[in-house]
């Protein structure tokens, strides 16, 4: 969807003659020195001027960089008026964020080849769809492509202002570095991956700053509120949803991605003010096995390329101490797994316009220069190494035969018939990755069940990315190092809790699956005069819930199974949280229920069957005193922080997981409460409350427990299940795991190390569960959760109270200890207490990671929507 392209410049050109006239476009005259417009001295080598027909960022922003920070608006401002004036640029937008702010990228390159544009993305397309038929000779003939990307994370701001000076750069500068630059690359130039978390810093410390900036790290300025600026709308680090794209500004980047492939993809970041600055190769040992040795290699040699401009300026920088490429879900290491180099870069912050360090003070515009210098030093690379990083993509698709030869696994088929939606959800997020799926071709017996063609699909190996296929959906265990800056898993099938089978031969397949939207509700049966049964366990039937009390039907729950009779004859089992919705209700017309019966089957995906009658053949009635009417959920979901620093308090991502779930998906309105005002507000007015996680000490235990013993229902996921134990609400004993005695003896230099291979950065377990109760309907006797953590329980005593206990082993998938695998066998992970009148359910686990745990978010809804039922 462009925005304007060069040929639309005539009334900016206009309004920048009439800038220029007036002294705010200074044009460089042909006997100075040519600089770039930053508020420190830069140098920009190959430039010997630039075009004053092209507007300095300080015409349209109206600050020169560096001396302030640069809204999401104004850089949108900059980058269009360019577009305007250049022939070098064009602009396009990729979608818009959540808080409709527009997410835009900037293609330049010369003139010539923006006439040629759609001739060189089709070649450069071949280099992975039909890599044989692309040689060296044709090699020679390309541009590269590289794809520079800036502050996924919103408060770390310095990588915007450098992308503005980069389209400056290359749209205004005459000289060699910038002729190769332009005929020998495409650049796509994405200057916020993030511009809502950006917009909430920049709003911070722009305001919170006078005419004289100050460089007390204790000031305003520099200590930006809970959640800060670093996620998106929901919380979210949108630098770990590459893999899982469940966001509008992650969906946005994948497209373009994989409509340009480029070689090369760069990610900026900041890291704290005491560090100097980072870029890849990370630590060696960490790189993912799938991986091609040629990537690090490659990778090391674009480095020195960065050495050699940041020693031009004397920054101190460093490579392969810190950092990793294991987790294809970050922007620097999502482009390994796609034929591509990603390149991360850490500066070290500044946060607020100049800040003191043990070096001195930090200047924001410091920073800045450092990112253009590494954005132009990435330039430099891509153009002298274009011929080598073309054959790279071309060869890692060439070679996908060999590099999965000893793959177990050869296909993977889904289920379509259970958990319709979510296999859905997972179908939708391997072909935003551009993977093809498959109808089956034929019936095929694996894993102990038969799928049949057209109730499963096929995602085999043997395709374009198929090495991203392997990727994304095997299963790990064993690892070259035990450290991990992410986690050390992410097994989709898992994640997204569908029945699947990997096979070992690829089945006959049917034709390819060009979309996958969700369908499958249905209302059986036709209308009912009497009564509807939905079942429960499709992935949206919390919202069909929801939406049938908005519309004031009041729908009830069965906690038995039961069979009931059909319209015309026959019978239908149904299981434990089966809803039934009662035609003749108080206050309610029939109309009305019919309408909101064929709204949830259509827009929630659910299955509802029309019934003949109350009086059920087996099982109670649908009037018995079993069938509990659901109430309206009122839930608060603790937020902020009780502390003086924005790290202390809730877990900001763990909040935004649930808030995104409850809210975005399920379509429940939910009260954001933080965790100071409790004892403020009226507690009353909620069925119940949300710990997700973090440090809720100044959580007013009194008035919570209080608040629970009356009615409540209490949820604490990970981390918090600590605190009703600490505050005397549940007793449950702790399984002991002595790290100190495990790494006694270890080495000064090693002991970090060994205590981190104790840790859990993220792995699978399964976990047994009691089918029978309210938390586990429409879940079978096991399911797969994502566990972040050490810190085990013993399961409860108590009669009915654990829900769910590790199995034995306990681990699916990702690294565990030995000593940390032997204390989570068996051991307590979801449990539901009676006290009082009220109830408290502790996740040990995440059932909401990252928004793609598909597979284990109806267990945490069920303790929402089920909480009068136990």
């Amino acid at each position: 969807m462009p925005i304007r392209h060069s040929c639309d410049r005539t009334p900016v050109l206009a309004l920048l003659l009439i800038l220029l006239i007036a002294g705010v476009v200074a044009p460089t005259s042909a006997d100075a020195q040519p600089t770039v417009p930053l508020s420190i001295d830069t140098p920009v080598p190959g430039v010997t001027s630039y075009d004053d027909a092209i507007p300095v960022p300080e015409a349209i922003i109206g600050h020169r960089i560096g001396e302030r920070h640069t809204r999401p608006a104004q850089v949108v401002d900059y980058f269009e008026a360019v577009a305007a004036a250049s022939d070098r640029v064009t602009l396009s937008t990729h979608g818009r964020t959540y808080e409709g702010r527009q997410l835009i990228h900037a293609i330049v390159t010369s003139p010539e080849n923006h006439r040629r544009l759609d001739e060189i993305k089709s070649a450069n397309r071949q280099l992975t769809a039909q890599p044989e038929d692309v040689s060296d000779d044709d090699l020679a003939t390309m541009p590269a492509v590289v794809l520079m990307g800036y502050s996924i994370h919103g408060d770390e701001a310095s990588g915007t202002e450098a992308a503005i000076l980069l389209l400056y750069h290359l749209a205004a500068g005459n000289g060699p570095e910038v002729d190769d630059a332009l005929e020998n690359a495409v650049t796509i130039v994405d200057p916020m991956f993030n511009p809502d978390g950006r917009d909430r810093f920049v709003d911070w410390v722009n305001g919170n700053r006078g005419e004289v900036a100050t460089t007390d790290p204790q000031d305003r300025e520099h200590n930006q509120p809970w959640p800060g600026g670093r996620t998106n709308h929901y919380w979210f680090d949108l630098n770990r949803d590459w893999l899982p794209g469940q966001h509008p500004a992650s969906q946005g980047r994948l497209e373009v991605f994989h409509d340009w492939r480029p070689q090369v993809l760069t990610d900026y970041h900041e890291m704290g003010p005491e560090a100097t600055y980072f870029f890849q190769p990370g630590i060696p040992s960490r790189t993912n096995p799938n991986t091609p040795e040629r990537n690090q290699d490659l990778t090391g040699e674009i480095a020195t390329y960065h050495a050699d401009y940041l020693e031009r300026i004397g920054s101190l920088f460093y490579t392969r101490e810190s950092f990793d490429d294991f987790y294809y879900g970050k922007g620097s290491t999502y482009p390994d797994i796609n034929g591509s180099i990603g390149i991360l870069f850490e500066q070290a912050s500044s946060r607020s316009l100049q800040t003191e360090t043990s070096k001195g003070v930090m200047t924001y515009a410091f920073t800045v220069r450092n990112q253009f210098l590494a954005s132009l030093s990435t330039m430099s690379a891509v153009t002298e190494m274009r011929t080598d990083l073309l054959a790279h993509q071309r060869d890692f698709y060439a070679d996908r035969e060999e590099a999965l030869s000893d793959a177990d696994e050869r296909a993977y088929v889904v289920d379509m018939t259970g958990r319709r939606t979510r296999a859905q959800a997972l179908a939708q997020t391997l072909q935003r990755h551009r993977v093809k799926l498959y109808d089956l071709g034929e019936s095929v017996s694996a894993g102990g069940r038969t799928y049949r063609p057209g109730e499963a699909y096929v995602v085999p190996l043997d395709q374009e990315q198929g090495r991203f296929v392997k990727a994304a959906m095997e299963r790990t265990s064993e690892y070259p190092d035990s450290l991990f800056y992410d986690v050390s898993t992410w097994t989709l099938p898992l994640a997204y809790g569908v029945e699947y089978t990997s096979l070992e031969r690829t089945p006959d397949l049917g034709s390819e699956i060009s979309d996958v939207s969700y369908d499958g509700g249905q209302v059986v049966g036709g209308q009912s005069d009497y009564a509807y049964v939905m079942p429960w366990g499709r992935y949206f039937a919390p919202r069909a819930v929801y939406r049938m009390q908005e519309a004031g039907v009041r729908p009830r729950a069965m906690t038995d199974p039961f069979t009931a009779q059909i319209p015309g004859g026959g019978t239908r089992s149904f299981d434990r949280g089966a809803i039934v919705i009662q035609v003749q209700q108080r206050g309610v017309a029939a109309d009305s229920v019919h309408a909101v019966v064929r709204r949830i089957a259509t827009e929630d995906h659910v299955d509802v069957v029309a019934v003949a009658g109350g009086m059920t053949p087996s099982g109670p009635d649908l009037g018995s005193r079993g069938s509990e009417i659901l109430p309206k959920p009122e839930i608060a979901l603790i937020t902020g922080t009780g502390g003086a620093s924005r790290y202390s308090g809730t877990n900001a991502y763990d909040a935004g997981e649930v808030w995104h779930l409850l809210n975005e998906r399920m379509h429940i309105p939910v009260s954001l409460v933080d965790v100071t005002t409790v004892d403020d507000v009226d507690m009353d007015e909620y069925r119940t409350v949300i710990l997700a996680g973090g440090d809720f000490e100044d959580l007013p235990a009194e008035t919570i427990s209080t608040w629970v013993r009356d009615g409540g229902t209490l949820i604490t996921l990970q981390d918090a299940v600590s605190w009703p134990v600490d505050a005397e609400l549940v007793t449950m004993e702790e399984r002991e795991v002595d790290v100190d005695s495990l790494v006694r003896g270890t080495s000064y230099a090693d002991l970090q190390n060994a205590y981190g291979a104790q840790g859990i950065g993220g792995s699978i377990f399964e976990v047994e569960l009691d089918p029978t109760h309210p938390v586990a309907y429409g879940y079978s006797s096991s399911e797969a959760v994502f566990r972040v953590g050490t810190g085990f329980y013993e399961p409860s005593k108590e009669p009915g109270v654990s829900v769910g206990t590790y199995a034995t082993p306990a681990r699916l998938s990702g690294y565990i200890s030995e000593e940390q695998a032997e204390a989570a066998n068996g051991a307590a992970s979801i449990e539901a207490h009676n006290v009082g009148r009220g109830n408290v359910v502790m996740f040990m686990d995440n059932p909401n990671f990252r928004a793609f745990w598909y597979g284990s978010n109806g267990l945490f809804l069920n303790a929402i929507v089920f909480s009068e039922l136990f």
